[in-house]
């Protein structure tokens, strides 16, 4: 950073030699937490800041407050945020600050606005004097130049996601809602998440159905239509440890980087979690994981079967044939958000869930009426079968062993040799396959109700 103007601001380099001391400080802060409460009153969060003595790792600073409101917020990466009177601690070899909630001081300018000098979030004791104004202009002229390269290896493409593991994502934010209390995040990067295998049995679907949505409520359609159409959302939720006030710390529509979020399977959907070891990185538009992220994404729209779930490939499993087999393959986030009623749509799905789901009750006086509940790496819907469709798709007066087979070969359920169901509590796999949807509304004069989705033109082409 060159000579200082003011002698209590010391370069990070010479700070983390003086443990045990306080010291003032002025950084490029390039990583934060989320806030959380501490085991007493008080609020905590940390960042991580740089400058031109200590560009790798960075400095990480551990802030105290009385309240959530006057812990740092953040507004984008490369902020600049002056510290004065943090102490000097290291633990278990690492080397950090700590910020004082009654004697230490702090102010974040804006990194872009190299005019002004007036911070856009201060400690309320902070004190800025003419000195410090020189220390934020040599900041903002050598973050114009800083080349933060980070190891695009240490992030992991959603369809790298596995179980019960922690994750380094880079995302796009889709969205924030609550959902009866509890507040959940949309992320995505244009890529499909594994499908997880089904561990419900058939029979919970009469009472206990698979969700269409891992969120307690169901986002409107005007919601659904912001979201990409490709590529699955990740949702995340802030966990007991983690509190929702860092909600203001998503930006909506910008591409952050997560450190440290823990991913499991509900529902046999995918959930995040931000726990009290998360942390996040805001970047911008022309970083190298960024575009990279956008280029996998571009290409994969641009090929002929890129709109087919990612898991589907080489080939869909040959148990279904359509009518419509020459017609584009759309996703089912295209189907829900498609603006007319009534529209045709060939999918590529996988069917997790039948009801009824004994075969003996496909059909009421030799009428199909069958609810299946289909999902592909966007979305999971229920399409129903009815009448002359399910005749397309079973067969014509098939016997019930025929038609529990069929079954069978739909949803996953593994077999013997005999072809019959191997009854261990086993997670099914449902096979990927085209099929044929028509959305339709139930009251034709109700163009605003509720749509819904039938199955129609597609065969089983298995015995």
């Amino acid at each position: 950073m060159g000579e200082r103007d003011d002698y209590r601001f010391l370069d990070i380099k010479d700070a983390i030699t003086s443990i045990n001391q306080k010291v003032s400080l002025i950084g490029v802060i390039i990583e934060c937490g989320f806030p959380k409460t501490t085991r007493g009153t008080d609020c905590f969060c940390t960042i991580k800041i740089v400058d031109g003595s200590y560009e790798k790792p960075g400095l990480p600073v551990n802030m105290f407050a009385e309240h959530f409101g006057m812990l740092p917020h953040v507004a984008s990466f490369g902020d600049i945020i002056q510290l004065s009177n943090v102490m000097m601690k290291t633990h278990g070899g690492e080397v950090y600050a700590v910020f004082n909630k009654k004697s230490s001081t702090f102010a974040i300018y804006d990194r872009n606005d190299s005019e002004g000098f007036l911070p856009y979030q201060t400690y309320p004791i902070f004190i800025q004097r003419d000195v410090d104004k020189k220390l934020i202009t040599r900041m903002r002229k050598w973050f114009i130049d800083l080349q933060f390269d980070e190891d695009s290896n240490n992030f992991s493409l959603m369809r790298e996601l596995k179980e019960d593991k922690f994750a380094d994502l880079a995302c796009k934010v889709i969205h924030v809602q609550e959902f009866k209390g509890e507040w959940m995040g949309f992320l995505w990067d244009g890529t499909d998440a594994h499908p997880s295998s089904i561990s419900s049995r058939l029979e919970d679907e009469k009472n206990n159905p698979l969700p269409l949505q891992p969120e307690q409520l169901h986002l409107s359609r005007d919601i659904l239509s912001t979201f990409p159409t490709l590529g699955t959302v990740l949702r995340v939720v802030f966990d007991q440890g983690t509190k929702k006030h860092g909600l203001h710390l998503l930006h909506i529509g910008k591409w952050m980087k997560f450190i440290n979020v823990y991913c499991d399977v509900n529902g046999g959907f995918w959930r995040g979690s931000f726990t009290p070891l998360t942390k996040f990185r805001y970047t911008h538009d022309e970083d190298r994981i960024v575009l990279e992220r956008e280029r996998l994404y571009n290409e994969r729209e641009g090929l002929k079967f890129g709109r087919n779930p990612y898991w589907s490939f080489p080939l869909t499993f040959p148990i279904t044939g359509v009518n419509y087999k020459d017609s584009p393959v759309v996703t089912l986030m295209d189907v829900l958000t498609y603006p007319e009623v009534t529209a045709r749509f060939l999918c590529v799905v996988r069917v997790v869930a039948m009801y009824p789901w004994q075969a003996k009750d496909f059909s009421f006086n030799g009428i199909y009426r069958v609810r299946l509940t289909l999902e592909d790496a966007t979305a999971r819907i229920h399409a129903y079968l009815y009448g002359k469709d399910g005749t397309k798709l079973f067969g014509d007066q098939p016997t019930i062993d025929v038609l529990t087979r069929k079954r069978n070969a739909l949803l996953g359920v593994a077999t013997n040799d005999d072809g019959k169901e191997v009854e261990d509590g086993s997670a099914r796999n449902p096979p990927w396959l085209q099929c044929c949807l028509k959305s339709y509304y139930l009251d034709k004069s109700d163009k605003w109700g509720s749509r819904h989705y039938r199955l129609y033109g597609t065969r089983l082409v298995v015995d």
